[in-house]
């Protein structure tokens, strides 16, 4: 399993775009995604670094692999 990189909230929002997520509001600190047929949201923290254990558990959520998004990240 490759290294997670370290990635800013914005940087993670951008890599959750190109999947096909949807940003489609902010609140406070947070960024809402959504993706169509999709049951679940990502709540994106707006961090100059997002922990390893938040990535893990949004790429998770979003239903992808580690190496899925480490091809998109690129």
């Amino acid at each position: 399993m490759p290294a997670l990189p370290t990635l800013s909230g914005r940087e993670l929002v951008r890599v959750f775009e190109s999947l096909g997520w949807k940003s489609v509001r902010q609140r406070g600190s947070h960024i809402i995604l959504v993706k169509d047929n999709h049951i679940a949201t990502l709540s994106v923290p707006d961090h100059k670094e997002v922990a390893k254990g938040t990535l893990r558990s949004l790429i998770r959520t979003a239903g992808i692999t580690v190496d899925e998004f480490m091809d998109a990240a690129k």
